[in-house]
């Protein structure tokens, strides 16, 4: 089973490029093809390749076959998953105790 820290690494990884955050720009007018990616960044195939691993690895990019070309969108859940993941890990619990008792 896979450790959920890494599962959750891979989200944020997905976020930490920003040649990936121009490709998730670029997706939100709708689904595109990667050869329209390929142009519109000014990026070569296997680049692009590349960052559409990790971003469809991360849940916020999906894809499909469309004879040799791969047409990507958005993820309907990704961004609002990866949203909560970044509420749950910076929002206090309200559990906390100091490590020191008086």
């Amino acid at each position: 089973m896979e450790n959920v820290h890494a599962a959750h690494a891979r989200v944020f990884k997905a976020l930490c490029d920003p040649k990936r955050l121009a490709i998730l720009e670029l997706l939100r007018s709708g689904e595109k093809c990667a050869c329209v990616l390929i142009a519109g960044l000014g990026m070569g195939q296997s680049a692009v390749s590349y960052h559409m691993k990790i971003l469809c690895e991360s849940g916020l990019v999906e894809s499909r076959q469309e004879g040799k070309w791969t047409h990507y969108r958005l993820s309907e859940t990704g961004g609002r998953q990866a949203a909560g993941l970044l509420l749950r890990l910076t929002e206090p619990d309200g559990a906390q105790r100091s490590c020191c008792a008086k």
